[in-house]
């Protein structure tokens, strides 16, 4: 059975980033909170799957 988790994507000075991590949703959710606190922009959380 294939994993659900969670990334975060955000763009910080002019320059698009992806967490390398992967997170619950609460995690997310509070890491999404933490990057639009220190003044990233565009900050979603997607869905990712792993373990196949």
């Amino acid at each position: 059975m294939a994993m659900v988790s969670f990334k975060v994507r955000w763009v910080l000075d002019g320059q698009e980033k992806t967490s390398a991590v992967h997170y619950d949703r609460t995690s997310a959710e509070q890491r999404q909170q933490d990057l639009v606190q220190s003044g990233a922009t565009a900050v979603e959380i997607f869905e990712t799957t792993h373990g196949r």
